[in-house]
C-alpha cells in the first residue's frame, strides 16, 4: 500500500492516485507514458499537465472528471468556454433537468416573442438574458449526465459492450 502524504492541500490529481492506494511508481506503472518524477510535479503544482498526461489519467484511474476539472481549470481557452461539473447522483441530475426543462417550457413563449422580429430590443434584454441562463443550466446538467455516464462506464456500473449497442440502436431510429 502507498504512503499517503501529510501535504495538507492536494490537487485532484494527488487525492484521485491517493484514493486508489497507488504510490507514484505504481501509478506510472499504471499509466505507462509518465515517470513517477513527471506525477510529481503535476501533484505538487510545479508543472501542469499535459492534456494527453490528463487524458491518461482520466482513462486509467477511471476518473473521466479529471478532463472536466483540466479544462475548466487548467487550460486557457477550456477556462473561457468550459464550466467545471460536479458529480452528483443520477436522482439528483435528472430532477435539476427536469426543473430546468420545466422552466424553460414557460419561457418558450417569451422566448418567441422577444426573437420573431430578429431584434432584441432593451425592453426584452432582461429576460433574453434570464432565458439565456437557463438554457446554460439545462446545458450544464446535460454535461453533468455525460460525465455521470462516462464514469459508470469507465468503473464497470453500465457494461460497455450493452451501451454501445444501445447507442447504436438509437441512431437506427
Amino acid at each position: 500500500m502507498a504512503r499517503v502524504s501529510t501535504k495538507e492541500n492536494k490537487n485532484i490529481y494527488h487525492r484521485t492516485r491517493e484514493a486508489l492506494q497507488l504510490s507514484r511508481e505504481a501509478a506510472s506503472e499504471l499509466l505507462e507514458s509518465i515517470p513517477p518524477e513527471r506525477i510529481e510535479k503535476i501533484e505538487n503544482e510545479r508543472s501542469l499537465p499535459h492534456p494527453d498526461e490528463v487524458l491518461t489519467m482520466a482513462e486509467k484511474y477511471k476518473q473521466p472528471s479529471l478532463c472536466n476539472y483540466y479544462c475548466a481549470n487548467q487550460c486557457p481557452i477550456g477556462q473561457q468556454y468550459v464550466p467545471e461539473i460536479k458529480i452528483k447522483d443520477l436522482s439528483q441530475i435528472i430532477l435539476e433537468m427536469l426543473a430546468s426543462l420545466n422552466s424553460m417550457n414557460k419561457r418558450k413563449e417569451r422566448l418567441i416573442e422577444i426573437t420573431a422580429d430578429g431584434v432584441i430590443s432593451d425592453d426584452e434584454l432582461e429576460d433574453f438574458i434570464y432565458i439565456q441562463e437557463e438554457l446554460e443550466r439545462i446545458s450544464i446538467t446535460v454535461e453533468t449526465l455525460q460525465l455521470w455516464s462516462e464514469r459508470m462506464l469507465a468503473t464497470g456500473a453500465i457494461d460497455a459492450r450493452q451501451y454501445q449497442a444501445a447507442k447504436e440502436g438509437a441512431k437506427g431510429r
